[in-house]
């Protein structure tokens, strides 16, 4: 975690920013809950746990600096509700979610699976790619078995 916390630092000085003690708190709920695709408020809970003096405007704000330095993704998964995302150190892209629309379930895909696209995207329309989200609906492995199973 600290080489984490160390490399956003990094991040954070090269446009001139701190990493003051509050984005330290919400940085490390994002690191210890990397894989929840946790909402604003969710964080903040989790912070104030650590900070009980931060406020949640402290938190949006933060969070919307991380989002800006591209330090963490600003997702939506259709549900109205933003949820910010850790990008893996040294990603290019935005990682691709698979969301089950039975279960709410959300899976990962750290592959990049759009490269031969951007390549056509950026060749046949002459448009340069900056970054990508690729999110698919459908039903997972498990809701597919108890599907099969009740019927």
């Amino acid at each position: 975690m600290e080489h984490r916390i160390e490399s956003i630092k990094k991040q954070l000085h090269a446009q001139s920013y701190k990493l003051t003690p509050q984005r330290e708190a919400t940085v490390r709920v994002l690191i210890e809950r990397e894989q929840d695709h946790l909402s604003a408020e969710d964080i903040y809970l989790l912070v104030k746990e650590k900070a009980p003096e931060i406020g949640l405007a402290t938190v949006y704000r933060t969070l919307e600096l991380l989002s800006e330095l591209k330090i963490v993704d600003k997702i939506n998964f259709g549900d109205g509700v933003s949820r910010y995302d850790l990008r893996k150190e040294g990603a290019e892209h935005f990682h691709h979610h698979l969301i089950c629309i039975e279960c709410g379930s959300v899976e990962e895909i750290m592959e990049d699976l759009l490269e031969d696209v951007e390549k056509v995207i950026e060749k046949d329309w002459g448009f340069q790619v900056k970054d990508h989200r690729l999110t698919f609906h459908g039903v997972c492995r498990q809701c597919q078995k108890a599907i099969v199973k009740s019927t």
